[in-house]
C-alpha cells in the first residue's frame, strides 16, 4: 500500500548528493578514506568519545564491541529486552550468552533494579539501549558496574545528539555504537559507527575493522608493511557512505532543530488527546535532553492500538508498533528467555505506537497526522 504519509523519509540535507559525486568523480570508493575520517572527526566533537570508527551498520559496530570482550566459555552479558535484536544477537553470535533485564515505565529504558539480580560470577558486561534516545540512568548503572568490574556497552542507536547530566551519550560506556540507518536523525542509509572510550582497546578495535590486519598503522606510517595480527572482519563503511553522511554531521544543528520542532508539535498537539484518552505520552526526566528521534504513544490496550493503527491507515498515515521482547523471541527463548521475566516489556511491546517522524515532516503532513489522531477515540 502506498501511504500519504509514511512512517519515515530519510534525512536529505543539500550538498549530500554533491558530496556523493565529488567522492564519485575523485575514484577513491572504498573505506577509510577522508570522508570517513571527517565523519569520524566530526562524531568525536558531538559526542566526547575518545575514538570514533565509521562502519558499514550499527550491528556491525555491536560485533566489534562483543569482539572486543574475548568472550569466555560460559560469558553472559546482561542486555535489555525491550531494544532491537543486534544488540543480544552481536554478542550471542561472538560467545556470549544475553541475559535479558527488564524495562522502567515511564522511559522504557533498561531498569537497574532488575539488572542486579541477574549477575553472577560468568557475568562480563551491561549493555543499555537509550530509548528514543533518552538516556538510561547512568549514574546507577555505572555504579552497578563498578562495584561488579562489568564493562558497560551503550547501544546510542536512537541517542546520537542527546545528553545525560549534560554529558553526550555515547560518552559514558567504554564502548558505545551509533547507527545511521535511513530512520535515523543522519543517516547513510545503512552505517554506524564504534566509539571507543578506553584507550587500552582503541588500537584493537581499529584491527579488527580492518579484517585483522595492522592496515590502519600502515596508512598512518606507523609500520613499514601491514599484515594479518588478529581476528577481524570487514566493518568498514564505504566513502559514498560517509560522503552523504557527512553533511547531515556538519548540519547537525540544523536538522535537530527541524526534529525538535515536529517532536514540540506531537507533544503540544496531543496532550488534551491523551489524557482524555488514557494514553502515555514519552517521558523525558529533566536531566536528560532527548535528540527528538521518535515520538510515539502508549495506548491503553492492545486492541486500541490496532484500531488506531487501522483508522490511519484508511486516511493514508502509516504508524507501526516497536519491538517484540527479546525474552519472548524464538531466539531468546533458546537462549533462556521465558515468558513473564520482562513484564513491563512484554506489556508496553503490545501498546507502543510510533507516529511517523521525520526530519523533513511538513507542518501540513504533520497536522493532518494530528488531526486523524484526534478524531480517534479509545
Amino acid at each position: 500500500m502506498n501511504y500519504r504519509i509514511p512512517f519515515n523519509r530519510p534525512t536529505l540535507i543539500p550538498g549530500a548528493i554533491g558530496c556523493v559525486l565529488e567522492v564519485i568523480q575523485g575514484g577513491r570508493l572504498s573505506g577509510n578514506g577522508p570522508c570517513t575520517h571527517r565523519c569520524e572527526s566530526r562524531l568525536t566533537e558531538i559526542t566526547g568519545s575518545r575514538t570514533a570508527l565509521l562502519t558499514n551498520s550499527c550491528t556491525s559496530a555491536l560485533e566489534m564491541a562483543a569482539l572486543l570482550l574475548d568472550a569466555r566459555p560460559g560469558d553472559e552479558v546482561i542486555v535489555p529486552s525491550f531494544t532491537f535484536v543486534s544488540t543480544a544477537n552481536a554478542f550471542a553470535m561472538h560467545g556470549f550468552r544475553p541475559v535479558f533485564a527488564d524495562c522502567r515505565p515511564g522511559t522504557l529504558n533498561v531498569d537497574a533494579t532488575t539488572i542486579s539480580p541477574l549477575i553472577g560470577p560468568r557475568t562480563r558486561a551491561i549493555l543499555v539501549m537509550h530509548y528514543g534516545g533518552v538516556a538510561c540512568e547512568m549514574d546507577e548503572i555505572l555504579a552497578l558496574a563498578r562495584r561488579h568490574n562489568l564493562i558497560v556497552v551503550e547501544d546510542n542507536a536512537h541517542g546520537l545528539f542527546a545528553k545525560y547530566r549534560g554529558q553526550p551519550l555515547g560518552s559514558l560506556g567504554a564502548l558505545a555504537t551509533q547507527s545511521f540507518h535511513e530512520t535515523k536523525n543522519v543517516t547513510s542509509g545503512e552505517g554506524g559507527a564504534l566509539l571507543v572510550n578506553d584507550a587500552a582497546l582503541v588500537e584493537r578495535a581499529e584491527v579488527l575493522r580492518e579484517k585483522g590486519t595492522n592496515r590502519s598503522r600502515f596508512f598512518r606510517g606507523e609500520v613499514d608493511k601491514y599484515t594479518w595480527v588478529d581476528l577481524g572482519s570487514n566493518y568498514l563503511a564505504s566513502e559514498m557512505q560517509a560522503a552523504y553522511l557527512l553533511p547531515q554531521l556538519r548540519a547537525s544543528e540544523l536538522v535537530q532543530s527541524m526534529r525538535a520542532a515536529v517532536w514540540d508539535r506531537y507533544d503540544a498537539a496531543l496532550g488534551d488527546w491523551a489524557r482524555a484518552n488514557g494514553v502515555d505520552r514519552p517521558t523525558v526526566p529533566s536531566h536528560c535532553e532527548q535528540p527528538s528521534h521518535l515520538y510515539y504513544v502508549l495506548m491503553p490496550t492492545a486492541s486500541a492500538r490496532a484500531r488506531l493503527i487501522d483508522h490511519l491507515k484508511t486516511q493514508g498515515i502509516l504508524a507501526v508498533f516497536h519491538y517484540v521482547p527479546l525474552n519472548l523471541s524464538p531466539m531468546g527463548r533458546k537462549l533462556g528467555g521465558t515468558e513473564g521475566a520482562c513484564p513491563v516489556a512484554e506489556d508496553v511491546s503490545e501498546r507502543l505506537l510510533r507516529l511517523p517522524f521525520y526530519t523533513n515532516l511538513s507542518a501540513d503532513d504533520q497536522n493532518d497526522v494530528i488531526a486523524a489522531i484526534h478524531q480517534f477515540r479509545v
